[in-house]
């Protein structure tokens, strides 16, 4: 079975300096790979490049066998790290944005989500507190049956409660057969629901690894291994 995403020798400069260099990988289809680094490794620009809100300056991705573009955009989705939901409106308003944007939005997914967390969809998105908002746009981006999602420091600058649900939401509302790519530092918070790992380090390609062989050849969790790398 063809990759569902493939970066071949991907680089990405602005000016003088290089955010990405010359970097290769794949991701399996039905897989939940987490793209580890600390901060200013290059993840996030990884993730606009695959997103198409950056353009390569060396490179190719291809994104189930086809060049980042308008057919790409829509079998992904994506969580950016930071919340864009439109403060004016309710939960409902935004539900109906995505409902009428994309053709794979999953309205009852949402719903039965936003009801575990006891979230009326009328309720009014400005008073939310930044942890309940993290919640909602989450919750939009995992009701779309996509193939690829694309989750960008989903569990950064929340509570452990928060963490939880984000996880548990992660692992239990995405088709199986579609693939994730999930972007952290926190390593320990995630360890658990990974199957493949990818570290990146200066804009470079560090490890490319399936979660499973680490713990097993090098004897040694995932965050284990990450604070020996990165010597944190």
């Amino acid at each position: 079975m063809n990759p569902i995403l493939e970066c071949r020798h991907l680089t990405k400069q602005f000016g003088r300096f290089t955010a990405l260099s010359d970097v290769s990988f794949s991701l399996k289809r039905g897989r939940i790979t987490g793209l580890l680094g600390p901060n200013g490794s290059g993840k996030t620009t990884m993730i606009k490049l695959i997103n198409g809100l950056l353009t390569p300056s060396y490179g190719e991705i291809l994104v189930d066998g086809q060049p980042v573009g308008t057919q790409t955009k829509k079998i992904i989705s994506y969580l950016p790290d930071r919340t864009y939901l439109p403060m004016t409106g309710k939960i409902s308003d935004v539900i109906r944005l995505f409902k009428n944007f994309y053709d794979d939005f999953d309205e009852n997914r949402a719903l039965d989500m936003l009801k575990i967390l006891s979230l009326d969809p009328s309720f009014r998105l400005r008073p939310l507190s930044k942890g309940t908002l993290e919640k909602v746009q989450l919750i939009l981006v995992m009701s779309r049956r996509a193939q690829l999602y694309i989750l960008d420091e989903p569990i950064a600058g929340v509570d452990p409660a928060a963490r939880d649900f984000i996880l548990d939401t992660i692992l239990n509302h995405y088709d199986q057969q579609a693939s994730i790519l999930i972007s952290t530092h926190l390593i320990a918070d995630v360890e658990s629901i990974l199957d493949d790992v990818i570290f990146l380090k200066q804009g470079n390609l560090l490890l490319q690894a399936e979660a499973e062989d680490i713990r097993r050849k090098d004897g040694k969790t995932i965050d284990q291994l990450f604070r020996e790398v990165f010597r944190c």
